[in-house]
C-alpha cells in the first residue's frame, strides 16, 4: 500500500503512530469497492481482530478524514460512507437521492464553474469536500416528477 508510507509520515508528523487497529482500518478501505458505511469497515476489519470496537472505527475514520486520506460522503440516509481517497487526483461527489449511487467527478472536469466564480465574483472555491445531489441517468428516467 503506497498510501500506507504516507499515513506512517503525517501520523509521524503529528505525533501519533500506526497502531495494529489504524492499519486494520486503512486495510479495510483498500479492500471496499467504493464507499462504505463505517458498520460496514468494521465488519471488514472483525474478520481480521475480533478485539476492535466500532468506536475504535469511528475514531480512525474521523482521522483519516481530517488527514485527507478519506472521503465521507452522506448519500442522502443520514448515514457517512468513506472511501480512501488519498492517492486519487482531487474530486467532487455527485450523490444520487434515488438509488444512492456515488460518483467521483474530477476536479479538471468542474473547472469551467470555478474559472466562472474567480470572473464573476472574485471567489477562490476550496473543492476538497464537495458533495452534489440530485438524481442520476436511472432515477431521472423512473421518477415521475421528470416526464
Amino acid at each position: 500500500m503506497a498510501c500506507e508510507k504516507i499515513f506512517i509520515r503525517e501520523l509521524h508528523q503529528r505525533g501519533l503512530r500506526l497502531t495494529p487497529q489504524r492499519e486494520m482500518v486503512l486495510s479495510a478501505l483498500h479492500e471496499a469497492k467504493g464507499f462504505e458505511t463505517a458498520e460496514e469497515i468494521y465488519e471488514r476489519v472483525r474478520r481480521l481482530s475480533a478485539s476492535v470496537d466500532i468506536s475504535t472505527i469511528y475514531r480512525t475514520l474521523d482521522l483519516l478524514h481530517h488527514m485527507g486520506f478519506v472521503a465521507s460522503v452522506d448519500a442522502g440516509d443520514g448515514q457517512a460512507r468513506f472511501a480512501l481517497t488519498a492517492l486519487q487526483e482531487p474530486h467532487v461527489h455527485l450523490v444520487c437521492q434515488g438509488c444512492g449511487r456515488i460518483v467521483g467527478v474530477p476536479i479538471h472536469e468542474v473547472e469551467p464553474l470555478l474559472q466562472a466564480l474567480r470572473a464573476r465574483y472574485g471567489f477562490e472555491a476550496d473543492l476538497d469536500d464537495v458533495t452534489l445531489y440530485g438524481l442520476c441517468e436511472n432515477c431521472r428516467g423512473s421518477s415521475p416528477s421528470a416526464r
